[in-house]
């Protein structure tokens, strides 16, 4: 990175704040199989659960999505790492169903407050002149802790005792130690007002920056989509179809999806955010591709492959769309932009899953994920050619310091 390591700790410290909320969104995964021998309901209750989870981080988007904007980055991301204690006690207390329905909700409070604000926050703590790396330790902070999140759930599930405590344990220790660490961080707003101030807002974007959202989210809605099925019913796919019953294997085909998507935004950097958002979109084409294979033929390489591809893509359209974004955004509406951008992904990662459960019963898992490939590739394809034919526009300079 330019410039001294000390001007970059704030940065970075306020990126690894960011990755321990967000792993803990994706904790439960690998773990969901116990839970229905535990508790006895269906894949498409899994995928239910699951959804719960995005429709707790949209609503915060829609409702408070600005609310670091009025109230500084810190207060807001101290509720978001309450929400997230929260939610791991609730798993830590699940004696049922509606244990984890509410332990999603909360989770998806948390990574709603987190994810327009910690991304700001994390911008505007990097030194002047480090834009484009300070997204990078942004959204590679969001994808590696959701990485994170089922591949330490999978080691401490197959190889440590208490698989449905354990891991929520430890979480919680990180969330207290994060909490410390948000503390001695500074506050980037400097005209602040009281959070009660906040009020629900339409979504809107500012003239300068619509002409930019459109193909940016495009491409963020197939991206998150892809994820939704990786992160809900894989594990069971992997049980099921392929006999694969390690939970550590399970939570490590998830996570390199995730940890792929920094890979991909790393390129970013070189490729530029025009050629990004339709390479990204190829690449996600060809992750669909994979996963097709893996599932007619039932062959593990196949899966991790298409975990691998469709990550790499995932991660060229998600930091190509969030940079076009934040730099076309002045520093007073950016938070609320972002949060735009993440309510249409998360409407991504969240309705096409559902849509995968219902279809699971009378198509089977095999023929609800063929069915929602099949979608998936038409969107992306169309998505790619748009993204060609009217590229982003350059973002204005002096968006983001």
């Amino acid at each position: 990175m330019d410039g001294d390591l000390r001007s970059w700790r704030p940065c970075l410290l306020a990126g690894a704040v960011f990755a321990v909320c967000m792993a803990g969104t994706t904790l439960p995964t690998p773990l969901y199989g116990l839970y229905q021998a535990e508790f006895g309901f269906s894949e498409l209750t899994v995928t239910v659960v699951y959804a719960v989870y995005a429709v707790g981080v949209i609503g915060v988007l829609l409702l408070a999505g600005n609310a670091s904007d009025a109230a500084g980055r810190r207060p807001v991301l101290l509720w978001g790492l309450g929400f997230a204690a929260a939610s791991a006690v609730c798993f830590l207390c699940a004696t049922g169903l509606g244990w984890l329905y509410v332990g999603r909700l909360l989770s998806g409070l948390s990574a709603g407050l987190f994810t327009g604000a910690a991304t700001a926050y994390v911008m505007e703590l990097a030194p002047r002149g480090g834009a484009s790396r300070a997204t990078f330790v942004a959204t590679a902070a969001n994808m590696g802790g959701l990485g994170c999140g089922p591949l330490l759930a999978g080691v401490l599930a197959q190889y440590a005792e208490w698989p449905l405590h354990l891991p929520f344990a430890v979480h919680l220790a990180l969330v207290v130690c994060s909490a410390a660490v948000l503390l001695r961080l500074a506050e980037t707003m400097r005209q602040r007002r009281p959070l009660s101030t906040v009020r629900p807002q339409r979504p809107g974007l500012p003239p300068g920056v619509r002409a930019v959202f459109g193909p940016a989210a495009a491409a963020a809605f197939v991206g998150f989509a892809l994820f939704g099925v990786f992160t809900s019913v894989s594990p069971s796919f992997l049980t099921q179809s392929l006999d694969v019953h390690n939970r550590a294997v399970s939570g490590l085909v998830v996570a390199l999806a995730f940890f792929s998507s920094t890979a991909g935004q790393l390129a970013v950097g070189r490729l530029g955010v025009g050629r990004s958002l339709p390479l990204g979109c190829a690449a996600l084409l060809g992750g669909l591709a994979l996963l097709a294979g893996a599932l007619h033929w039932e062959l593990l390489p196949l899966v991790v492959l298409s975990a691998i591809v469709g990550g790499c893509g995932q991660g060229l359209a998600f930091r190509g769309a969030l940079s076009a974004v934040a730099e076309a955004t002045g520093a007073d509406r950016r938070a609320a932009v972002i949060s735009a951008l993440f309510v249409v992904a998360y409407t991504g990662i969240s309705v096409p899953v559902i849509g995968v459960g219902l279809l699971a019963r009378p198509l089977g898992l095999e023929g609800a994920g063929l069915v929602f490939i099949a979608c998936m590739a038409l969107l992306v394809s169309a998505a790619g050619v748009y993204l060609l034919r009217r590229p982003v526009p350059a973002a204005r300079s002096g968006g983001v310091r």
